[in-house]
């Protein structure tokens, strides 16, 4: 099937390229809503002429194509409020931490941290001047358990800060993260500082939040575990706020994590449920015609519940247009339907291109359609239950082998036995959803038996230590995998080209295989010569200090911390990760350090240092030395001074000072992140 036939693909294929433009390029954009308008109205033009004549030739195509490109990177530059002048941005300056008086509407609901609830708001005004713009906003956790809902308005008075950065190499970009979503800075305060000017409780979200607090206040009535509660929440209403960390870690170490996630599996089988539920009605006049609507429509009154999160508006839109095929009998080709949906979930919301889930999502579907029937075919059962199973199994396979690449790549980790969680979960998957359903219906009508609720968290519990079983076997966990972005690219290469070549065997598919295996030995051939730089890290650690010696692929580190957990320090482990290192050995803290010709002296609590028979370049505080900093740079006139996060910040914010007085350059890892010398 040559794909590219399919005009939808093609455009879908160009949006993404104006996308992506977009993204990594600054363009006028004026120029772009000219030319878009411009190319539009010339391709309207194109299209009536072309209607005229008789021979067809390329140049409508041509036009429509860059025309999709122009208008990919118009979306993107709508959708980004920073540029407009009404944006808050533009209102105020981050440098001088002044406070100023916010009111802003509550947009989502975030996950809480350990110590905040967290928010994505729409700003409204900055003291009284209205704006627009997204913030992040952060609230200290109250024992009260004061509730802010979505929509509600609410004013603060307080600063607006830059995103923290990460502070260590190769750690999560949080920063990054949030600008895909349009969140430049932040606001922090606590419950009491917050004041509710009105809420609008006519709005979808507001009626979701409405429909979600009432079905988890019915719930709890009928004595449910907290994790039972949790996970029926995330099964059902897409609210993943409540799963501990540790079930959590249980099911995305059992290659279980998908199950959590409303997404394609969850309405793919909702889909089913109601297509076969709502059949009789076709025995009515236009009875098909009525039983799409409301399927569709109950579809989308499940995707307003959840929240209208991107995986389940992702599918139910293309559920939507499976159901339109459907009804209208015409063949509906899969990857048409993919790209029908991409496309329009794209053009609304174009960075959700960025997001993890959408990769996954559309890539396992492509992997499930593309290679499941090749695999079906090693083997046929006899029996219809070893089938079923089979089945199952094949298409797990070929989800993962879509989505492993990718998944390496963002996670660094693989879960081994993945397939026999999801040949134990999935088969009874639509058992656990519709019973569900029926439980939060008769809940919330408060007519639920105590024996049903009984044994549908019996199910769930089950589920749960069947996972937490599966995610205990560590010997089958492969953790902290380095993949970079070359690995992804060379690996789905091959499995294109091998999945081509088994379906249809000849001399050029070969030569892509082969070409495809000679560019992922390319890749591993420039990674390691890649890696052979060698560097000394002052990683910065909360009370503690950490230097790190890295020498081609093996690092040598000195800390205060314990040492039986110091390997699984998060800044250590992606470094590692990121860095493809082998080995980690530990040795004590050294006075001073001798690399890249130049010497790095290491003042700790005790204050002592003679080094008057040579030169220091560097000198590094830690474990907050009481030092006159003065008289030590006049002594060893030194290029840069240092202090790491084991200082006290009075102490550090005296040295900043003192080092502003004397004209030497300060770093401090607290605000700059780690200090690298590299030769």
């Amino acid at each position: 099937m040559k794909l590219l036939n399919f005009p939808i693909i093609k455009l879908t294929l160009f949006l993404i390229i104006g996308i992506l433009i977009a993204t990594f390029f600054t363009l006028p954009f004026y120029l772009i809503l000219f030319l878009s308008i411009v190319l539009l109205a010339f391709l309207l033009v194109t299209l009536i002429l072309a209607k005229k004549q008789i021979h067809k030739t390329i140049w409508f195509g041509l036009l429509a194509y860059f025309t999709t490109v122009c208008i990919g990177v118009l979306i993107v530059q709508l959708h980004n409020q920073k540029q407009f002048n009404s944006h808050y941005t533009h209102s105020f300056s981050s440098k001088n931490n002044s406070t100023h008086q916010i009111t802003f509407k509550v947009k989502n609901i975030l996950k809480p941290t350990l110590y905040h609830d967290k928010y994505i708001v729409d700003i409204l005004k900055i003291d009284n001047q209205t704006v627009t713009g997204k913030l992040l906003f952060n609230i200290d956790k109250d024992s009260l358990e004061n509730k802010i809902n979505v929509d509600d308005v609410l004013f603060v008075s307080t600063s607006l800060k830059e995103i923290n950065r990460p502070l260590n190499p190769y750690q999560f970009n949080y920063s990054a993260y949030l600008k895909k979503q349009y969140v430049y800075y932040q606001i922090s305060t606590d419950y009491q500082s917050v004041f509710k000017i009105s809420s609008d409780p006519n709005t979808i979200s507001r009626l979701a939040n409405k429909i979600h607090t009432k079905i988890s206040n019915s719930l709890e009535a009928y004595h449910f575990k907290p994790d039972e509660l949790a996970i029926i929440n995330a099964l059902l209403l897409g609210q993943r706020h409540d799963i501990s960390s540790e079930v959590y870690d249980n099911y995305a170490s059992a290659g279980a994590i998908h199950i959590l996630a409303v997404s394609g599996l969850h309405v793919g089988i909702i889909f089913l449920i109601l297509n076969f539920c709502l059949k009789p009605i076709e025995r009515l006049k236009n009875g098909k015609y009525i039983k799409i609507t409301i399927v569709v429509l109950l579809l989308w009154c499940f995707a307003v519940i959840a929240g209208l999160r991107p995986s389940v508006t992702r599918a139910v839109t293309m559920f939507t247009v499976i159901a339109i095929a459907m009804n209208l009998k015409r063949p509906s080709n899969i990857y048409n339907t993919l790209a029908i949906s991409m496309f329009f979930l794209l053009l609304f919301k174009p960075l959700l291109l960025f997001d993890v889930g959408f990769q996954m999502s559309y890539i396992a579907v492509l992997a499930i359609v593309s290679i499941q029937p090749l695999i079906i075919k090693v083997w046929t059962p006899k029996y219809k239950l070893v089938n079923y199973f089979w089945n199952i199994f094949t298409v797990t396979i070929a989800a993962q082998i879509g989505v492993l690449p990718i998944s390496l790549y963002y996670f660094h980790q693989f879960p081994g036995l993945f397939f026999v969680s999801n040949l134990v979960i999935l088969p009874f998957l639509g058992l656990i959803l519709g019973l569900g359903f029926i439980v939060i219906i008769l809940a919330s009508l408060k007519i639920l038996p105590q024996f049903v609720a009984d044994i549908y968290g019996g199910l769930i519990s089950l589920m749960n230590h069947f996972i937490e079983w599966v995610s205990q076997q560590e010997s089958f966990l492969f953790k902290d995998i380095s993949f970079g972005i070359g690995f992804v690219i060379a690996t789905y290469l091959i499995i294109i080209s091998v999945t081509k070549y088994f379906k249809k065997p000849n001399y050029l598919r070969l030569s892509f295989v082969l070409i495809s295996v000679i560019v992922l030995q390319s890749v591993f051939i420039f990674n390691k010569l890649d890696t052979k730089n060698n560097e000394l890290v002052i990683f910065h650690k909360s009370r503690h200090t950490i230097i790190g010696l890295k020498e081609n692929n093996n690092l040598t580190i000195a800390h205060t911390i314990d040492s039986s957990s110091v390997f699984n320090e998060n800044s250590l482990q992606s470094y590692s990760v990121g860095n493809y290192i082998k080995k980690i050995n530990q040795t004590d803290l050294k006075s001073v350090y001798t690399f890249a010709n130049k010497k790095l002296l290491v003042i700790d609590s005790l204050g002592v240092y003679n080094v008057k028979s040579f030169h220091v370049d560097y000198i590094l505080l830690r474990n907050s030395p009481k030092v006159n900093l003065k008289r030590l740079t006049d002594s060893l006139k030194p290029e840069l001074i240092i202090a790491d996060g084991s200082n006290y910040k009075s102490y550090t914010k005296q040295w900043e000072e003192t080092c502003k007085k004397l004209k030497i350059p300060f770093y401090k890892t607290s605000e700059k992140g780690a200090f690298i010398i590299s030769k």
